[in-house]
């Protein structure tokens, strides 16, 4: 269930509480005249089943609401009442299969924007790989992809192209491009350092390195795995899911490819900075492709339910 917050100026309460009540899967309205401050009008609460949600955040937007008023949604983890699972029954599909948009969209806006915190976790990310790829060392390069937050910005380019949000696209885009290439500079630049102290060298870049060899050798396997975790991934998003992110964050070879191809780099190994930048290009347009098409299927799927139902 979601509990929702509305602030309605009082000319248009009533079209707001008929849309409510004409809603299947809502229930628990309560309406508070008069006693909204900021801005100046009545407070309606409700709770509406998921699988109803998007159905009333774009009836309350093509009301206006979200620019004369406000629309607050949060989720709920417990409701003990009949009235909620009367309501939740009612609803058409499961709440599990359910998208909602606005919610998918401004979460993706928020993981997407090229911030300091979000330099700082990929560059650290980056330069946790460095380590472990120089030392051959599979623990650091788990860990690494776990810390990475380039998900965020790859979901964002795959909801614009299903919702056609130029702004979120170019905002992922930016996010993507300048935090891997800070990531990879600061990177390069840390590698030539460990060097001068004599923790990293060429010979153990160049070495057999059985753990993690794979980086700068893409093939078909790493393609698929990425369309799987781009598919899970995004599944997790939509669905609320978000433990199985880190699964996903694991399983794709972006952040070691990037470091990889960093510290080749600073050593001249042009063979290894080309792998790996093959590895990362093929990782990241797998995840883009699995979580477009994730989503298209997602939004067609539940279309055509809504669309059996209505016509039951």
């Amino acid at each position: 269930m979601l509990h929702l917050r509305l602030i309605t100026p009082s000319e248009k309460t009533d079209d707001v509480i008929r849309l409510i009540g004409n809603t299947v899967g809502t229930t628990h309205l309560v309406v508070l005249p008069g006693t909204a401050r900021n801005p100046v009008g009545d407070v309606v609460l409700c709770d509406v089943a998921r699988e109803a949600g998007d159905e009333l955040l774009t009836g309350l937007q093509e009301l206006g609401l979200d620019r004369t008023g406000s629309i607050a949604v949060e989720n709920i983890d417990l409701s003990l009442s009949r009235r909620a699972d009367k309501a939740e029954a009612e609803a058409p599909g499961e709440g599990a299969d359910a998208v909602l948009w606005e919610h998918l969209t401004d979460a993706t806006h928020e993981e997407s924007t090229l911030s300091v915190t979000y330099l700082m976790f990929i560059t650290l990310a980056t330069m946790i790989a460095a380590c472990g790829v120089v030392l051959d060392n599979a623990v650091l390069i788990v860990g690494a992809m776990a810390v990475g937050p380039e998900f965020g910005p790859l979901a964002g380019i795959c909801t614009a192209i299903v919702q056609r949000a130029p702004r979120l696209a170019v905002r992922s885009l930016i996010a993507l491009l300048a935090g891997f290439a800070v990531a990879m500079a600061v990177t390069a630049g840390f590698s030539l350092f460990m060097d001068a102290v004599g923790l990293f060298t060429k010979e153990q870049l160049e070495a057999d390195r059985p753990n993690t060899g794979f980086i700068y050798a893409p093939d078909w396997f790493s393609f698929v795995v990425a369309v799987l975790a781009g598919a899970a991934g995004t599944l997790s998003l939509t669905s609320a899911k978000s433990g199985a992110l880190v699964g996903v964050a694991i399983s794709v070879t972006t952040v070691p490819a990037a470091a990889n191809a960093a510290v080749a780099l600073s050593y001249g190994d042009t063979e290894q900075t080309w792998g790996s930048t093959e590895q990362l290009l093929l990782n990241l347009l797998g995840i883009v492709l699995a979580g477009t098409l994730t989503l298209l299927t997602q939004k067609w799927l539940w279309a055509k339910q809504r669309g059996r139902v209505g016509a039951g």
